[in-house]
């Protein structure tokens, strides 16, 4: 292991930043932790799978949520990385935006078409149509931020433009047009308000922190920059939580009306703030860190696998759980999330959900790779089985 981390680490090109794919790989690491540590199942009468959360028993944990929800981390490097990329490219604009849409529709593509065709076979198999549904929600959930991000990502030559024009602060009317929606709908006129209007702040709400990482990136945030992002963020997350009575969960809670996530609520740009502007101040100690190699390796393992990471992580908890309903109640597996053992428990299942999204990915990593062998006919017949699982999950089929 050693020889292979000495041998990535001079593969490495000198023009790499460490430290953005240091962020990148934390960032990523956070979305399978947060998604097995806040989410798990309960069985009904017939030893189905429905889906449940510790948070609905133990609001006490919501904090948890604050460093797991590390999306803004994502959007930062994201918006820092596209600007380096952009630099890079040769060709021209739609050419570098086709290849960027490219390399993040296939992963997502693959998994919803192999689960489209396992789907029926497990079915056969014996499980349950509510588990293969409960199961189908949780793969689709991830791939509304491929989607997002994908959206976001088409706008960065905008974002380039606003930079150079605003500097620094070509992200503040994003904040404040959140700001405005959120008054609406949570404010004094929320009873007149349409609930549609909510959605005005998925692309604004996402994009905030990407248009900080496009700014960071064309140098017009520095330290300064940071401990204003920091400092402020901080104090805006601290003033919704406690005056403005915000959910203190980052994610969705069942049976809770509000949620600060779907769509992102200020208190998301809030944390995204003071994420950035602490990731921006440390950005130095944490690329000298990742010159040993030893520290370096897996970074560059994380980043090489990010797609599937996402893409599939909840398929690795699935091939636990699924199994598990048979047996009746696993503790930490299929039991409702709802005392202190099943945290406990729940913990100890965390190796092997990784070690199952290990052995996933030797198999799926093959997605995040060109197809450059498959036909026209393959490819419309993984849109169809992808678009089919879609409305599976989304109980439209």
């Amino acid at each position: 292991m050693h020889r292979a981390a000495d041998r990535i680490d001079q593969n490495t090109p000198a023009h790499r930043d460490r430290a953005i794919d240091g962020l990148r790989a934390l960032a990523l690491l956070a979305v399978p932790t947060g998604h097995w540590l806040l989410g798990g199942f309960t069985l009904n009468t017939v030893g189905a799978l429905h889906n449940a959360s510790p948070l609905s028993s133990f609001g006490v944990l919501a904090p948890a949520s604050w460093i797991l929800q590390m999306l803004g981390i994502f959007f930062l490097v994201g918006g820092y990385a596209s600007v380096l990329s952009f630099r890079r490219h040769t060709g021209s604009t739609s050419a570098w935006l086709k290849g960027r849409m490219t390399r993040l529709g296939r992963p997502a593509l693959g998994v919803t078409a192999v689960w489209a065709l396992a789907a029926p076979i497990l079915y056969l198999a014996g499980v349950p149509e509510t588990t293969l549904r409960t199961g189908a929600t949780l793969v689709i959930q991830p791939l509304w931020f491929v989607a997002v991000y994908m959206a976001v990502t088409a706008l960065a030559p905008y974002c380039i433009r606003a930079s150079h024009r605003l500097g620094g602060w070509a992200a503040a009317p994003l904040l404040a047009s959140v700001a405005v929606v959120d008054f609406l709908r949570y404010g004094p006129l929320a009873d007149s308000v349409p609930g549609w209007l909510a959605l005005v702040n998925i692309l604004p709400g996402w994009l905030f922190a990407y248009q900080l990482g496009v700014s960071w990136a064309e140098g017009r945030i520095g330290r300064r920059g940071g401990w204003l992002l920091l400092t402020g963020g901080s104090a805006l997350f601290a003033a919704l939580l406690t005056l403005f009575h915000y959910p203190a969960s980052m994610v969705g809670v069942p049976g809770e009306a509000r949620t600060n996530s779907h769509p992102p609520s200020l208190l998301v740009l809030a944390l995204a703030a003071a994420q950035s502007g602490a990731a921006i101040l440390l950005r130095d100690r944490l690329a000298r860190l990742l010159v040993r190699p030893r520290l370096w390796a897996p970074v560059v393992v994380i980043n090489l696998c990010a797609m599937t990471i996402l893409c599939w992580h909840q398929t690795a908890m699935l091939a636990a759980a699924v199994p598990g309903s048979f047996a009746g109640e696993v503790a930490g597996l299929t039991t409702a999330p709802d005392s202190p053992g099943w945290i406990l428990a729940r913990l100890a299942w965390m190796p092997v959900f990784a070690a199952l999204l290990v052995g996933i990915a030797l198999y799926a990593r093959r997605f995040e790779q060109p197809w450059t062998k498959a036909t026209n006919s393959r490819r419309i017949a993984t849109g169809v089985l992808a678009a089919g699982f879609a409305l599976f999950a989304l109980r439209l089929a």
